[in-house]
């Protein structure tokens, strides 16, 4: 008999996708850990700091229903991915490089340094999210053999550990250096975190665009995309299904990496130190188990069962860090452990259930990623 499973793909090929949404990775870390911070730091009230967060969190959310629809319209991944990691390059560097606006009507009002850092939030999340469903989307087109799809994806993940770390690795260098605590000091500490994060991620882009093939999706007879309807994938029951699981997946790595470092704090008392070890914990053991999965043979019944594995994992560890005494705090860290495992687990199986959806319907499969980011 004929093997008509499709070739897969090596591992430099898995390696020059994976690293492709590194500067997406590096600054949205920066923008959850930071932003809200640097701005309370230089001054902004927090209420309007939370205004400019909100602004580009709606912008990213209505640029991904665009994005999606364009891309499933047009193709061109790479040009979308480049384009939105160029808007990302420049606004980043504006967000945390001080107010454009102010600059050029010579205010520092209230008003103008607020929808001067909304401008640049609007910008940065709309790129932000062209390069995000443009990346994912495209997974399906770069390879159609299962194993090599989830590949993909645990290579993604693992690079976005990467970026985590390194971003922590540069915020503690450059923190490290404080001198004074003055607007212009803090001004240069983040505008040069926000430069070295750019000029890292920009090196991974390049590695992207040049080793990364577009992908070669069907044609209608008049030369336009052939395009899966809207009403093509609501009518699936599995679509929902893995809307479902996938947005759940998202809120339980959501909270794990926002909150745990807050819970650490606050109810187990420990050292200030803690707030970052934890983190880096759960970044690492994700990382180490991302790559370990790149090297398992996939089907649909085995991303069931590592996902229905990692949501018990996590389970075991919401349980135990509810119940966990005071005294016993130490045991946070092996529980970390399990944490970045079960969101490993969880992350790479639930995008892997995405690209079994899509499967060979490479024409719908932005709707389906940007619907899911939504």
């Amino acid at each position: 008999m004929v093997d008509d499973e499709p070739k897969s793909l090596g591992r430099f090929s898995v390696f020059t996708y994976g690293v492709g949404h590194m500067l997406n990775d590096i600054t949205s870390s920066c923008w959850y850990t930071y932003l809200l911070l640097y701005f309370t730091n230089i001054g902004l009230s927090p209420s309007n700091a939370a205004t400019v967060t909100l602004t580009g969190q709606f912008a990213d959310a209505f640029t991904t229903i665009i994005a999606g629809e364009l891309i499933d319209r047009f193709g061109n991944f790479k040009i979308w991915h480049g384009m939105g990691c160029l808007l990302v390059a420049v606004s980043f560097t504006s967000l945390f490089g001080g107010c454009l606006p102010c600059k050029i009507l010579g205010s520092d009002s209230p008003v103008v340094q607020t929808t001067g850092y909304c401008i640049s939030a609007v910008v940065f999340c709309s790129g932000w999210s062209c390069t995000q469903i443009s990346h994912l989307s495209m997974v399906n087109g770069v390879t159609l053999n299962p194993t090599s799809r989830v590949a993909c994806v645990s290579c993604r993940n693992a690079f976005t550990m990467i970026a985590s770390l390194i971003l922590y690795v540069i915020a503690f260098f450059v923190f490290k250096k404080q001198t004074s605590s003055s607007q212009v000091d803090i001004k240069n500490q983040y505008q040069s975190m926000a430069y070295i994060s750019i000029f890292i991620g920009a090196v991974f882009v390049i590695i992207f665009q040049l080793g990364t093939k577009e992908p070669s999706l069907k044609q209608e007879s008049n030369g336009k995309r052939a395009t899966a309807s809207w009403t093509y994938w609501l009518k699936k029951v599995l679509y929902y299904q893995v809307l479902s699981i996938y947005v759940s997946t998202r809120v339980v790595t959501n909270v794990s990496q926002t909150f745990l470092a807050v819970y650490v704090m606050n109810d187990l008392r420990m050292s200030p130190s803690s707030k970052a070890l934890i983190p880096a914990i759960i970044y690492l053991s994700s990382f180490v188990a991302s790559v370990l999965l790149q090297e398992l043979k996939w089907s649909g019944e085995r991303l069931k069962a590592f996902f229905s594995a990692g949501g018990l994992l996590w389970l075991f560890c919401g349980a135990a860090v509810i119940f966990l005494p005071i005294n016993m705090h130490a045991f946070i860290y092996v529980l970390s452990i399990l944490i970045g495992i079960g969101n490993a687990l969880m992350m790479v199986t639930a995008i892997g259930m995405e690209s079994e959806l899509v499967d060979k319907d490479l024409d719908g499969s932005a709707f389906v990623c940007r619907s899911c980011s939504l």
